[in-house]
Formats: structure tokens, C-alpha cells, sequence
């Protein structure tokens, strides 16, 4: 027998900040039970469920594991914008001339993130088996 991710626990300041932030970002919604001030918040999406908790450290190195999304119903870029507008900041830009590479942002409170291309940009640069 294997185990599986239940999901990704993600050390906060705000849990319930940070998970209303998450849920918009993967189009997910924060568990029932979860309210302003608790000290956890769960997000539940179709593609990952996320568990935050608040913890009194500030986060002050880079993180040893991050989250790629890949948009699914908009390029990279759209994406990247839509994020921004959601408070998201941009910490590196690896995107490169002819679509290629990605973006790398930060969270409300500074975990690393990248955005990646969607599917169909990459089977235009790509083709079918790339």
C-alpha cells in the first residue's frame, strides 16, 4: 500500500487571508468551517486541496517547495495579469521572446509561485508530442 498527498500544508501569518487568496487563484472555494481569525483554512479545488496554518515565524528564506499552475482557460500571460490583480506580485520573469519560459510570483505573503504556459501555447511551440 502507497500513500497519497492529501494535500499541501502552506505556514502563514493570516491562514484565512491566505486561503481566500488561494481560492481564487485555482477558482476553489475556502471549507464551510473556515472563518476570519481561525488559525487554519482549508481550500478545496478541483486540482489540489491546500491547507493553511498560522504559524508566528515570518517566512525569510526561499521556499524548498512551490506551486506551478498551469492556466486552463487563458494564456500564460492573462493569467499572470489576473493573479497581479488579485494581489499576487511578480518576483522573477523567466518568460522569453516566442512565448517561452514562465513567471515566477509571490503570494500575499511571499511564498514563490510560477505560472506556466497553458496546454494549447505549448502545442504551438511544442507540437503534438512535445
Amino acid at each position: 500500500m502507497t500513500s497519497r498527498v492529501r494535500h499541501l500544508t502552506i505556514d502563514s501569518h493570516d491562514a484565512y487571508r491566505q486561503g481566500a487568496f488561494w481560492a481564487e487563484v485555482l477558482g476553489g472555494k475556502l471549507a464551510d468551517d473556515d472563518f476570519p481569525g481561525d488559525p487554519e483554512a482549508t481550500v478545496e479545488a478541483d486540482s489540489a486541496t491546500l491547507l493553511f496554518v498560522t504559524v508566528p515565524e515570518t517566512k525569510t528564506l526561499k521556499n524548498r517547495l512551490h506551486i506551478d499552475l498551469q492556466p486552463q482557460d487563458r494564456t500564460r500571460d492573462e493569467e499572470v495579469e489576473r493573479l497581479l490583480a488579485l494581489g499576487a506580485k511578480l518576483y522573477e520573469d523567466h518568460r522569453r521572446p516566442g512565448g517561452l519560459g514562465w513567471a515566477t510570483l509571490t503570494d500575499l505573503e511571499g511564498n514563490e509561485f510560477c505560472v506556466e504556459r497553458s496546454a494549447d501555447e505549448r502545442a504551438a511551440t511544442e507540437g503534438p508530442t512535445g
